[in-house]
């Protein structure tokens, strides 16, 4: 399939030295503790021994030191902890829509979000994967480890797919996430949710998994300009219709359906205990990213 590189945003892979020095912060929020829940025992790692209590396994006792002691001491075991990462991130026509010059697209600061995350994980060793899609999943990878890992999902971020297929297959996109993970992880979603048929998939994912929901946001969302009678088109669907931008009546129902569908959607999230987080076009995703790791450390 013909590929096109991130418009309105510069390359994610030139931008990679710089991304990283970003996301040490973001990674020492993941190290915290705020994620502890997630930590599974991969393997067992000698912490120390202890003087033997009653009820310990003898099977335990650490012959060598008793002997020096005098007295019977075990060893203590901790389990090595690792925290699974995964990414599903929308890059269909609605997410590339540029509606101002000097801002970036909603793809591009999803994909800017996602960048710092796998850049954050590789460095706390973190397993990341990933699926991403419009119309169609276009690229898909089971959580793995390295350095070689991040930078094919930077590169992939990158380039996107030709737009010829409409729509969003965002339910799809849930379903496949959920199929691939085999433990409890923690999942970014990054999208604006103009799709419908996801609230179950969702649902299904949260209740195995530690889910983020990240809703891409624009002005536009909440302002049209006054233009007077203007003719719009719908991109995902190719719907036309003309709209009376400059009527004070119709900007207020504007507004109003937005921020309606908008609390919808953060009401839907905390119900399911799925974590929403809206993030503006204008604001910079490492604030957010450091903002939800210190919500986290605070809701535990």
């Amino acid at each position: 399939m013909p590929k096109r590189y991130l418009a309105n945003n510069e390359s994610l892979i030139k931008k990679a030295m710089y991304l990283r020095m970003m996301a040490e912060d973001i990674a020492d929020g993941m190290k915290s503790g705020n994620f502890r829940s997630l930590y599974r025992g991969q393997g067992i790692e000698f912490a120390g021994v202890r003087e033997y209590m009653r009820g310990d396994d003898i099977r335990t006792i650490d012959w060598n030191v008793t002997a020096r002691m005098g007295r019977p001491y075990i060893k203590i075991f901790e389990e090595e902890r690792e925290l699974q990462i995964f990414l599903i991130v929308d890059s269909s026509r609605s997410m590339q829509l540029e509606t101002a010059s000097d801002r970036r697209t909603k793809y591009a600061a999803a994909a800017e979000t996602a960048a710092l995350v796998s850049i954050a994980a590789e460095i706390n060793s973190c397993p990341t994967g990933a699926v991403f899609f419009d119309g169609a999943i276009h690229f898909s990878c089971d959580p793995t480890l390295g350095k070689e890992n991040t930078m094919q999902i930077l590169n992939h971020l990158d380039r996107l797919p030709d737009v010829s297929t409409i729509g969003s297959v965002l339910p799809n996109a849930i379903t496949a996430a959920a199929k691939i993970l085999r433990k409890r992880t923690l999942v970014f979603i990054l999208s604006d949710f103009r799709s419908s048929g996801w609230e179950k998939p969702l649902i299904n994912l949260a209740q195995k998994n530690d889910v983020i929901a990240i809703n891409l946001h624009d002005a536009f969302d909440e302002e049209l300009p006054s233009l007077g009678t203007v003719n719009f088109r719908d991109i995902e669907s190719g719907i036309k219709m003309s709209l009376p931008s400059s009527s004070p009546f119709f900007q207020k129902e504007w507004r109003n359906y937005n921020e309606m569908n908008q609390n919808r959607w953060q009401d839907f999230c905390i119900k399911h205990g799925i974590m929403p987080v809206i993030l503006d076009t204008k604001t910079e995703p490492v604030q957010v990213l450091n903002q939800i790791f210190a919500r986290k450390a605070r809701v535990r």
